[in-house]
Formats: structure tokens, sequence, C-alpha cells
């Protein structure tokens, strides 16, 4: 029976990862320490990217990349879809980006604009991104989440529900029409929920890849009045089952998109 809290919390990486979903009782009685002292030791390997809260208790990450590794994947589609969403977005707007390595492509299209759009985020990156373009930029500030660079928290979604949004561009880390947007945290998914109810177009950005994966167990639904856009590599198989739910998709090209 592992004593001090390092030894401790690895047992739980090791348990999780063999069992899968694991509760806050299940674990408190196999250590023998109070449930206070396990949501302590979940909450610190959340921190630290290692596991991912739910609702009682955690399960195991599938290995979530972080956006610098993101970055360099299908920069190709990104650029194509980040292109296309550009185009959506009309002088005067309020817009409203997650975080992701998509919608960090989409702040570089926006990066190049000048007529009067306010862009607020939830990403470090697109941060980065608009640092120096001549947009107001606003930041919903929050708790940093390292490995998606994005704020998330009690005070992201305090300061959310006090602003509406023309359009707002949502990433994921896969996407099926029966479960929708999928996160390795609940806490995004949960706030990409509050995003797109805040907002009057809501957008969701995937590259082909990601379509119909769902590497990990934490969701929020696709809403059939949202828009789908993913790039020209996406085939009718993995496709079909958006159409089939009415959902609205979009397939972005180098030059042009066409919707579906």
């Amino acid at each position: 029976m592992p004593r001090g809290a390092k030894e401790r919390r690895a047992a739980i990486l090791r348990l999780a990862d063999t069992s899968g979903l694991t509760s806050v009782d299940e674990l408190s009685a196999a250590f023998g320490v109070t449930a206070s002292t396990i949501r302590r030791d979940l909450a610190q390997l959340q921190a630290a990217g290692q596991l991912a809260r739910t609702y009682g208790g955690a399960m195991p990450l599938r290995h979530e990349a972080s956006v610098r590794q993101r970055n360099g994947e299908a920069a190709e589609a990104k650029h194509a879809i980040a292109r296309w969403a550009c185009d959506q977005v009309r002088p005067g707007e309020t817009i409203l980006l997650d975080s992701g390595s998509t919608t960090a492509a989409l702040a570089r299209e926006l990066a190049h604009r000048d007529d009067d759009l306010t862009v607020v985020t939830t990403s470090f990156t697109v941060l980065h991104e608009l640092a120096n373009a001549d947009l107001r930029v606003e930041c919903l500030g929050g708790a940093l989440r390292q490995l998606s660079q994005g704020f998330v928290g009690p005070l992201t979604e305090a300061a959310l529900e006090r602003r509406t949004f023309d359009r707002a561009f949502l990433g994921a880390d896969g996407v099926t029409a029966e479960h929708g947007i999928c996160e390795a945290d609940l806490e995004q998914t949960r706030l990409k929920e509050l995003m797109a109810r805040r907002a009057d177009h809501v957008y969701v950005l995937v590259h082909a890849d990601k379509l119909g994966q769902r590497p990990f167990r934490a969701h929020a639904p696709l809403s059939p009045n949202w828009t789908l856009v993913t790039d020209d590599s996406a085939n009718p198989s993995s496709t079909a089952p958006f159409h089939a739910r009415g959902l609205n998709l979009v397939v972005a090209t180098p030059a042009s998109a066409v919707a579906g």
C-alpha cells in the first residue's frame, strides 16, 4: 500500500489506466485515505496533465498532445479551414475563439485585418498570434491549462456569462455525430457549451482526421444549428454520419468551400 502522496498518485495513475473510469469512493477505500485527500490527488494529477477529472472520479488521458505538438499536424488543412472561417467574419463583429491549433490558425488570418473587429479568447496561443494585430483583443482569464494553452474554470465561465458574441469558433480533439465534441477534460467541454450559448453563430473547426474520432471520454453535444467545418481530405464515410443527423457540414478547400 503506497504511503506517501507521490507513491499514491502514481498508483492512482496505474489503476486508472488499467481500470478506466475510477471513482473517488473506490480510490478512497483502496488507499485507506479520506475522499478529500483523493480529490486533492486528482486535482494535482489533472493540473499536471496526467489525468482527466470526471463527475465523482477520474479517467486516464489517452496521450493528449500539447498545442505545440499539434501545430505541425495537418497544417494545410488547418490553413484552409482558417481561411474559410475568417471569410465568415464581418467588419465590426465581436467573435469568440476557443483554444486549439486550428483556432490559432484562424487568429493568424484575422491578424491581417483592420476592420474594427473585437476578438475575445480563452487561448493563450491566440493571444500570442494577435499581440500586434490592429484589432481589439480581450482575454477571458482563469486557470491556464498547460497542454491546451487555454484558460478554464469558474473565473473563465463567470467572465463568459457577461458577454455575447456574433460568432464563436470552437476546436476539438475529436468529433462524432453521436457524441459530439470530444475533449480530454470535462472543464473544456462544459466551457464549449457555455461559449455556444453566448454566440449567434457557432462553428466547430476540425480537420478531417478528427471526424468520427473520440480519443477521450468528455463530450459536448453538437447542435443542428452549429456549422462543422473540415477540410477536403474528408471522405464520404466520415462525413455521412453528420449528414444523416442533419448537421450543417462545410468542406473547406485551399481556394474555396463547399457546403454539404
